[in-house]
């Protein structure tokens, strides 16, 4: 039971006990003043009577005459005269008929009066003794209605009680309710402060959960920024502040390879004269010089690219496909030919060589073009920029109108399907299923990869209905599929942007309730951390009808791990460019332990993208990860899994 509920049963037990209690005092007292009363009127009117036939010279003729005439009034119950011996002149008795009070009122509460006795007598001999009972009906009547009258009372007193003492409790129950909340929330992986009620004692507690979250906070902040330390460390130039080359080279990796890669660009800069500017001007001059290179290429990178320092005079910068590559390298050169003009003396500054790729592209063919690319800049002896052209052998639209025709054909035709990847947990049996969108253009196409139409579908606005196609389909998979323990679908960041994308996401999820419990919906961490407010609304939604939310593509912004206290997660998939070798990694195996530890405390699953070898999987799952999906993880119902 409830502590209201046992407050509330104490507050209503009491006003009971109070009430009944009450109400039988006063039956009692006014059940003593009627009997009282009642003794009383028998003795005055038994000596009324006496004195009446004192007065005359009473016979029996006449005693009986008086007595009858006096009973017949009704008021009284025996009237009796009997001589000095005791023999019996006359007598009057009658019933107690017409009482209005119940009877088991009178059997409860009886009405004891002494009867009225007076000596009658004749000159001055004594002629006989009167007895002289009054009918009790009356008072019967009279405590009846006092206590239906006192019952009417007490319940309105018990009324207004009650509605008082509700007020009380709701008074205490709203900090009651927001402590509660709060402990509630601390399980949720939300760390709120409540506001301080005026009642002492919760008062004091309130401070205390107000003061216990707070300390959460500051230890999840402090381990926070400790492993945002060690993930620079282990991934970042310490001269430059650009990443360094292993973790360059996984990103360019997933960029390139991934199923989601929505291709790019690539510039690698070479700076010209390095080791004469050390040695004519001294080590500290050439530090200063690098470091001035690396902002120019970090704001080259415009947030959305990375910048990379992969050896002494080389850098790299990768670059989304939004941007115009060869534009942005012309500008980066301009740039760097005026920052090195002080340490040069008018020769040549920087080479740079500039390569596009889509996805599906390897890698070792996008380095050899640009390399190349930027050997013939190198060559030339002069500051320049080379282009590495790819051949487009695809027949994708050109226009942003012809994709927009050709996405809508694909929809109305229901030219959709998801693939499916398998994710699996640390004990190698399947957590769910990662399921991707796929789109075909015509019946005897291509299914393409979502990084191939996603990006001109955020530009056409089109992202939502994509996504919430992708969720018919996962929904329609799971009904089909009632082993299958989770499905999961990537959502877009620009569809949490749509004002009626979560509205028109939970009548899907509503319609099929029971399978909510198994879908997975996650958001890429740069989306959500870019959509804040939008993404806390479709948590909430979520959350409340039984969905799992969570992260892709996570780490990158692990400084902001606060940020993620209030929206109730569920999971954390670790980007893959952590992931790459951190077997061999000792910082990068550092920082996933203490993400993974992190995670865990706070109630998050941790699970890793983009695992391809033995090693890594061995790796991370002693670093304590609970599943990974990737290149290397097999499907344990269709081949051996991962051991």
């Amino acid at each position: 039971m409830t502590l209201y509920r046992q407050l509330w049963l104490a507050i209503v037990t009491s006003m009971l006990l109070a009430l009944v209690g009450s109400l039988l005092a006063s039956l009692l007292s006014a059940r003593a003043y009627l009997e009282s009363q009642l003794s009383m009127k028998n003795a005055d009117n038994a000596s009324a009577l006496a004195l009446s036939l004192s007065q005359g010279d009473p016979d029996p003729i006449k005693a009986e005459l008086v007595v009858a005439s006096l009973f017949d009034s009704g008021h009284y119950e025996l009237i009796r005269i009997v001589d000095p011996v005791g023999q019996l002149i006359t007598e009057r008795t009658g019933d107690a008929a017409d009482i209005d009070a119940p009877a088991w009122f009178m059997h409860a509460l009886p009405i004891a009066a002494a009867p009225g006795t007076a000596q009658i007598s004749s000159g001055w001999k004594q002629f006989g003794t009167v007895t002289l009972v009054s009918h009790s009906r009356f008072a019967y009547d009279a405590l009846w209605e006092s206590a239906y009258e006192m019952v009417g009372a007490l319940c309105m007193a018990g009324l207004l009680g009650g509605y008082l003492g509700s007020l009380v409790l709701r008074r205490l129950r709203r900090p009651l309710d927001a402590v509660i909340s709060q402990a509630q929330a601390i399980t949720q992986r939300q760390f709120i402060r409540i506001d301080l009620p005026a009642v002492p004692e919760l008062r004091q507690l309130a401070v205390a959960m107000n003061a216990t979250v707070s300390r959460l906070k500051a230890m999840f902040e402090e381990e926070a920024a400790r492993l945002e330390l060690v993930r620079k460390e282990a991934n970042f130039d310490p001269l430059t502040g650009l990443a360094n080359r292993s973790h360059f080279m996984a990103r360019l990796r997933q960029s390139v390879e991934g199923d989601e890669s929505a291709g790019g660009a690539l510039v690698l800069v070479r700076l010209a004269h390095l080791s004469d500017i050390n040695r004519r001007m001294g080590r500290e001059a050439a530090d200063e010089y690098l470091r001035k290179i690396g902002r120019l290429i970090s704001e080259a990178a415009q947030g959305d690219g990375v910048g990379a320092r992969l050896n002494g005079a080389d850098f790299a910068l990768l670059l989304p496909a939004k941007n115009e590559a060869v534009g942005v390298a012309n500008s980066l050169l301009s740039s760097i030919v005026q920052i090195a003009s002080p340490y040069v003396d008018s020769q040549a500054s920087a080479w740079l060589g500039v390569g596009d790729f889509v996805s599906g592209d390897q890698v070792g063919d996008v380095l050899s073009r640009v390399d190349m690319a930027l050997a013939t800049a190198e060559a030339d002896k002069l500051d320049g920029v080379r282009h590495a052209h790819r051949a487009h052998t695809d027949e994708l639209p050109r226009t942003v109108e012809q994709w927009s025709v050709q996405i809508h054909h694909a929809l109305d035709n229901g030219w959709v399907r998801l693939i499916s990847f398998p994710v699996v947990n640390a004990q190698k049996t399947l957590s769910h299923r990662e399921c991707p969108l796929r789109l075909m253009f015509d019946e005897a196409g291509e299914w393409m990869p979502a990084g191939r139409f996603l990006p001109v579908a955020e530009r056409l606005n089109l992202t939502a209905e994509l996504d919430l196609s992708a969720v018919r389909l996962g929904l329609q998979e799971l009904k089909g599929q009632s082993s299958l323990p989770g499905l999961a679908i990537n959502l877009s960041a620009s569809s949490l942007r749509n004002a009626q994308f979560v509205a028109r996401l939970t009548m899907l999820v509503d319609a099929q309730r029971d399978l909510a419990s198994r879908l997975w919906l996650e958001v890429s961490e740069v989306g959500a951390l870019h959509n804040l407010d939008q993404f806390k609304v479709l948590c909430a939604e979520l959350k409340r009808r039984g969905c799992k939310v969570g992260l892709e593509h996570y780490g990158h912004h692990f400084s902001q791990i606060g940020l993620l206290h209030e929206l109730g997660l569920d999971y954390l998939k670790v980007d893959a460019s952590f992931v790459r070798g951190v077997d061999g990694n000792s910082g990068n195996a550092s920082f996933l332990q203490g993400l993974s530890t992190i995670a865990h405390n706070i109630g998050l699953q941790v699970l890793a993208e983009g695992v391809a070898t033995q090693a890594e999987w061995d790796a991370l799952m002693a670093l304590g990860f609970d599943g990974a999906t990737g290149p290397g993880v097999h499907d344990p119902a269709q081949s051996p899994a991962v051991s």
